[in-house]
């Protein structure tokens, strides 16, 4: 996974560390943490030309 990259993955001041900001029940955190796949279902990337691509 590349969570560096992705913009659910935020700096929290308080703690003084990174953590993940996608909200999860029980079941869809069960699922999560037990998936065969190495790739993340919820990750965002900082893509800041997204919406000018789709414009065009």
């Amino acid at each position: 996974m590349e969570c560096d990259s992705c913009t659910n993955y935020v700096y929290d001041e308080d703690d003084d560390s990174f953590s993940c900001m996608v909200s999860l029940d029980e079941d869809e955190m069960y699922h999560f943490l037990t998936r065969r796949s190495k790739s993340c279902p919820y990750y965002n990337g900082d893509d800041e030309y997204k919406v000018v691509r789709h414009q065009l």
